[in-house]
């Protein structure tokens, strides 16, 4: 039986969070893993993006020919995996249409009552309730008998009993050891109850694990394939602490070289805690913050107090970790003082990044429960062809122009006063430290000099800035990244003789760094230094782009048979 599990487009276009939808939810991994364990011909693709080519559908379609066609919704794709579902069917009228995920498992009645195309949804954890509907559909028989599977009885949509949660996740079959990923998971679950989030009530309240071998096994497998950066995507990472100091002893011990994020709670880090991690290679930590207003924060059922978020991002970014605050606007009660609140906050924690959400209402949390009994709207709603409701839609005190105000004015608070909190940065005097903070202050200079911060308008002075942060990484450890980040700024300024100097010195502790290479063989061209710069280029005649210096270098010599011998390995890349 061929299978195919395809991550379907959104009906919305990203700017702030492309990152987020772009990438595939673990889970369909996990659902995979366990039917090539079980000997199924199982492919996954990341169609996220596949509507701007839509031809490719069907094609693609024709040419696997699968059997089953399983969907991972989580409700801003509904549509696209709907449209396709409805390809799926012209192509080949008998084959299976199943969706899965949060999206699915909220919605699974709304689906099911009005798309024909679909035939079964897998309700919360996919793995077994999907094994057994597979084997259901090669041997046949009632799916009544099939845990977490709601479907069509008489035309009526109904579902069985929900499977129970699988105890020892380290039972189910590594993902790793067959597809690549970046996206890592340690436990499943989350012990807050937040009304704009559906996560507690898919996953339950209780939080499950992995073991700490599994987790980093998880992590070789991948490392070893090539993979060096990774993003820890529990609601929680650091809920059991113990467990999170053994993970991140063992990738030091075993001389792991990775960077990677997670998020957690402002109630759930300590010193030691931040230490292990940055020891480890996690280099950033997403908070939820919510608001400034206590009032707002209640309504969110957000227990969290204004000392904790400001020890722990005091005590995040001390250890040289980026500490990414989340906020929401446009909640009840959301006022010019709420916002000003806000950005008084914003101001004490200092965060080096921030992400500012409309409040949305989604299925599965007890805002949108809410909202449904205040509006006496049932989940026909979704039959419209919108990604979320966004809840100052459904409240008369707050307009849309003053969202976009609010909006407007949080970004511009956080980018005018961005500077002064790098300014006020101080790590912790720790000798044990010094490759990490060298690598924190490099990793956030170049966001000011050529990363997201880089495209900010109101960002002032975002060189200046990124120099001085490339000149104090240095001034704790050697590091490739800020030799070259240095040798570029000077390259721009027009100053190619102090670019050689920043560059030969960077290069004296990483001679093979291709980059840093690259970087003084430009400067020695426009320094007309012709011959000293083709031999840094030689030294990376693998990469195009020191090809095709290291050609124009010989022309510049007079050697145009040396010339051509380079363009044609250019070619030949």
């Amino acid at each position: 039986m061929k299978i195919l599990l395809i991550y379907p487009y959104f009906l919305e276009s990203r700017v702030q969070t492309v990152e987020d939808v772009r990438v595939m939810p673990l889970g369909l991994y996990y659902v995979a893993a366990v039917l090539k364990q079980h000997g199924y011909d199982v492919q996954i693709l990341n169609w996220h993006r596949i509507n701007e080519t839509p031809e490719k559908i069907e094609k693609l379609l024709r040419a696997e020919k699968p059997d089953v066609v399983g969907f991972s919704i989580v409700h801003a794709n509904r549509w696209g995996a709907v449209e396709i579902a409805r390809v799926a069917r012209q192509v080949d009228p008998r084959v299976t249409i199943v969706l899965g995920g949060i999206g699915a498992t909220f919605l699974w009645e709304h689906f099911l009552t009005h798309f024909s195309e679909i035939d079964f949804v897998v309700l919360g954890e996919g793995e077994y309730p999907f094994l057994n509907l597979v084997r259901h559909l090669e041997t046949g028989g009632s799916p009544a008998t099939l845990a977490g599977i709601a479907y069509r009885q008489d035309g009526i949509p109904v579902k069985s009993a929900m499977p129970a949660a699988v105890a020892d996740l380290d039972e189910l079959a590594d993902p790793a050891a067959s597809f690549d990923y970046r996206h890592i998971a340690l436990t499943r679950g989350c012990a807050g109850k937040c009304s704009f989030c559906g996560s507690p009530r898919f996953w339950g309240r209780r939080v499950r694990s992995h073991s700490a071998d599994y987790f980093v096994h998880q992590l070789e497998l991948l490392v070893g394939r090539g993979i060096d950066s990774f993003y820890v995507c529990d609601d929680t990472f650091t809920l059991n602490r113990k467990r999170v100091i053994s993970i991140c002893r063992k990738i030091v011990h075993r001389k792991m070289n990775i960077s990677w994020t997670a998020i957690s709670r402002v109630d759930s880090i300590d010193d030691q805690l931040l230490y292990w991690m940055r020891k480890a290679g996690c280099i950033q930590i997403s908070y939820g913050v919510e608001s400034g207003s206590e009032k707002i924060r209640r309504f969110l059922n957000k227990k969290i107090s204004t000392h904790q978020i400001v020890t722990a991002f005091e005590l995040t970014q001390k250890y040289g970790i980026l500490a990414r605050a989340y906020f929401i606007y446009g909640c009840p009660g959301e006022s010019r003082e709420t916002i000003a609140a806000s950005l008084e906050l914003i101001q004490r924690i200092k965060p080096l990044g921030v992400i500012f959400y409309i409040l949305d209402i989604f299925p599965g949390t007890a805002l949108y429960e809410d909202f449904k009994r205040k509006m006496k709207l049932t989940d026909d709603i979704w039959l419209n062809r919108l990604e979320d409701i966004m809840y100052f839609e459904s409240d008369p005190n707050l307009t849309r122009e003053m969202i976009l105000e609010f909006g407007q004015t949080l970004r511009t608070g956080f980018y005018r006063d961005l500077p002064g909190f790098v300014d006020a940065l101080q790590l912790i005097d720790d000798p044990s430290l010094v490759r990490q903070h060298s690598d924190f202050y490099s990793r956030l200079a170049m966001t000011f000099d050529h990363g997201d911060y880089s495209r900010v308008d109101a960002i002032e002075h975002k060189q200046r800035l990124a120099e001085k942060l490339y000149h104090r990484a240095l001034d704790y450890h050697p590091n490739a990244r800020a030799y070259l980040g240095l040798g570029i700024l000077n390259q721009k300024g027009g100053d190619h003789r102090q670019a050689v100097d920043i560059v030969s010195r960077g290069l004296a502790h990483f001679p093979g760094h291709v980059q840093l290479n690259i970087c003084l063989g430009v400067s020695l061209m426009n320094l007309q230094r012709y011959e000293q710069a083709l031999a840094s280029f030689e030294k990376c005649a693998h990469v195009k782009e020191a090809l095709s210096f290291a050609a124009r270098c010989c022309s510049a010599l007079g050697d145009e048979n040396r010339a051509a011998v380079f363009a044609e390995k250019f070619e030949a890349l």
